[in-house]
């Protein structure tokens, strides 16, 4: 279980970075539009519906305009409900995202089939670096070992 959170803590660095910058982006760009065609479509006795979606055509269209209206005493209170029910939804959902990336089993984008099974000259206990059944680059198989030689070949023939 160690290596789940190895490894979500040492690839969440770089993802915790892309979130925060996604996040940012869509408060300026989604929240605050929204925050302020809501603040400015509910400014009579009920919400309008008509003035709701004008505004927001009008704010999305410029959002760094939107940006700086909802800072004024009025829209101040719903964007900052804005920016908490969506910053809530989205680290509920960078949290899912992070598990979800998480490594399936300590193998995980581990090398399979190389040679570097052994350390510091080990394999040629078994194996020759100079000539017999080529393995891997310096791993042969000698044909003058005693016992079993037998190899089994895993792979294609490429012809072109």
């Amino acid at each position: 279980m160690n290596y789940k959170v190895e490894s979500i803590v040492s690839n969440g660095k770089k993802k915790l970075i892309l979130f925060a910058i996604l996040w940012l982006v869509i408060i300026v760009l989604g929240v605050a539009p929204f925050s302020a065609a809501i603040t400015e479509a509910s400014q009579g006795a009920a919400f309008n519906m008509e003035i709701f979606f004008e505004k927001l055509g009008l704010y999305i269209s410029s959002p760094f305009s939107s940006f700086g209206v909802v800072f004024s005493s009025t829209y101040i209170g719903t964007f900052g409900k804005g920016i908490l029910y969506f910053t809530i939804f989205f680290v509920i959902a960078a949290a899912i995202g992070l598990v979800k990336s998480a490594p399936k089993n300590e193998y995980t984008d581990i090398e399979h089939g190389s040679s570097g099974w052994a350390e510091g000259g080990e394999q040629y206990k078994v194996l020759s670096k100079k000539n017999g059944i080529i393995l891997a680059e310096d791993n042969y198989l000698p044909l003058n070992k005693m016992g079993n030689i037998n190899v089994l070949v895993v792979g294609r023939i490429r012809i072109w």
